[in-house]
């Protein structure tokens, strides 16, 4: 298992014992929009992406 995934799941772990299931889906959209930043980057479609923002 890689440092990366073992941060991660530490950290899905805090989420839980402290009760904060409120973060979860800010932090999965933050995830999804570094997500499509990184795909716009080197793609056809970045014309497109940027308008968005």
């Amino acid at each position: 298992m890689s440092s990366k995934s073992t941060i991660f799941l530490e950290f899905l772990r805090f989420l839980v014992k402290q009760k904060k299931y409120w973060l979860i889906p800010i932090i999965f959209v933050l995830v999804l929009l570094a997500a499509l930043l990184l795909f716009a980057e080197n793609s056809v479609l970045s014309p497109f992406v940027y308008t968005l923002f």
